[in-house]
């Protein structure tokens, strides 16, 4: 099938769509080099900040997090590809006001790779304080026990959260660091398709999936997680995914989660909510309490048709970082 997007030139779909999320959102956000999007309160942040980075093309991901309460710069790389150290080095030098910064990097090749070059430069400037924190919360392609071969997906956002209130309050960068940690110790994802997505400078497939077919443990960009199967009905998949994240994290009845239904998106809400429905039901059943939430999309592949489920472990002190206020163009807490 022939890809249809509305798109200029491939080569300036990073830089323009940059462009435009500043536009839209001038209040919060301001574009700078290097495909930097920053918070507009920077400068004035006394306080511990924090950084990430990533390929573009998962929209609102990851720029639409930067501003209050959450990211403060997130560095931009190209389609679905990571940016360079030195636009990360700089990009910690910028943002650290003398508090130190938080570097949150996914769990995948480029970005890893970039993120530790990026640290082991830092470690040349004595003056910068910075800690890095890894996500990695697939539970489809290792087990925990090998947690760092389990790809970053959607759980950095609900992190960035946490994090940020932290931070917020005036806590220290080793203790936004090991909340962020514990947080990232205590979570997990699932993730699902029934159709994948096209990368939008070439229009190649990322996944090949039959009329009759999903695939549970799909990664970030269309690579497969061994699940193929016929597609299930809505409260089949949900049972399936939601059983899978309670034996990871080893919940027990009497236990508060996070219950995350991030869409892929071309899943359409009505397929989230029915989804959800059921999980609530599911989880109640076992006693297991959905204490915060959130379904939509948070971190998408292009037009791909499925979704993550997040859950994550929470106590009343991640709990209250959840709730604290925060303001930026993809996510509002008052």
């Amino acid at each position: 099938m022939k890809m249809k997007k509305f798109i200029n030139d491939p080569a300036n779909l990073t830089p323009e769509l940059m462009e435009g999320l500043a536009l839209a959102h001038a209040d919060l956000v301001t574009l700078g080099p290097d495909n930097m999007m920053i918070n507009n309160k920077l400068a004035t942040a006394d306080r511990v900040t924090i950084v990430t980075q990533g390929g573009s093309g998962h929209e609102p991901a990851l720029s639409g997090f930067v501003g209050e309460g959450m990211i403060d710069i997130s560095v931009v790389g190209d389609v679905f590809a990571a940016p360079g150290p030195q636009a990360c080095v700089d990009a910690i030098k910028k943002a650290d006001k003398g508090k130190g910064v938080l570097y949150v990097v996914l769990n995948h090749a480029g970005d890893m790779l970039t993120g530790n070059l990026t640290m082991r430069e830092l470690e040349k400037d004595p003056d910068v304080k910075c800690i890095k924190v890894v996500t990695q919360e697939d539970v489809s392609n290792a087990p925990r026990s090998n947690s760092d071969d389990r790809r970053g997906l959607v759980g950095c956002i609900p992190l960035y959260k946490i994090a940020g209130a932290a931070a917020a309050e005036g806590k220290s960068l080793e203790e936004v660091a090991a909340i962020a940690q514990r947080f990232a110790d205590n979570m997990a994802t699932l993730a699902v398709a029934v159709r994948g997505a096209t990368h939008p400078s070439t229009g190649m497939a990322l996944a090949d999936l039959g009329d009759d077919d999903m695939e549970i443990g799909m990664g970030q960009h269309g690579e497969g997680g061994g699940g193929r199967q016929p597609l299930k009905s809505a409260d089949e998949t949900a049972d399936i995914m939601v059983n899978g994240l309670l034996a990871d994290l080893e919940i027990k009845p009497g236990e508060k989660i996070m219950l995350i239904l991030n869409g892929s998106g071309a899943t359409t809400l009505m397929e989230l909510f029915i989804i959800y429905r059921r999980c609530v039901a599911f989880l109640k059943e076992r006693e297991v309490e959905v204490v915060a939430n959130f379904v939509g999309e948070m971190l998408t592949v292009q037009e791909q048709a499925g979704f993550q489920m997040f859950m994550a472990r929470m106590d009343d002190e991640l709990l209250k970082y959840w709730k604290a206020p925060a303001n930026t163009p993809y996510y509002k807490q008052v």
